[in-house]
């Protein structure tokens, strides 16, 4: 049950993060005003809150596995918002992450 709680975390703080980044841009790259801007940053700092309720207490795991999420969220939400067409090399580099991501996360540690 914990690996799901974590997983639903991960994907929350994702779209928190990816969305506020992803706001940001709109705002001033595409001139979209200040009212995109001020959101995006919300959700960032929403982002920020997301990954304190992690089950697990070590600040740089979290952070680290964290990574593997961005990186295969960030593909999947250029692919919805954007348009974006990945590669077979951005979705094996995808893939690769979110293993890495698992093994930091939830390998057995035996403590």
């Amino acid at each position: 049950m914990l690996v799901i709680r974590s997983a639903a975390l991960f994907l929350v703080a994702a779209l928190f993060e990816i969305g506020g980044a992803w706001l940001v841009w709109q705002g001033w790259r595409e001139q979209r005003g200040w009212l995109w801007i001020t959101g995006g940053l919300l959700a960032l700092g929403a982002y920020g809150f997301v990954a304190t309720f992690q089950p697990d207490a070590h600040f740089g795991r979290v952070l680290a596995a964290y990574g593997g999420i961005f990186v295969a969220g960030s593909i999947a939400w250029g692919m919805v918002a954007d348009g974006y067409r990945p590669d077979r090399w951005d979705i094996t580099g995808a893939l690769i992450c979110l293993a890495g991501m698992a093994v930091i996360m939830w390998a057995p540690r035996g403590n």
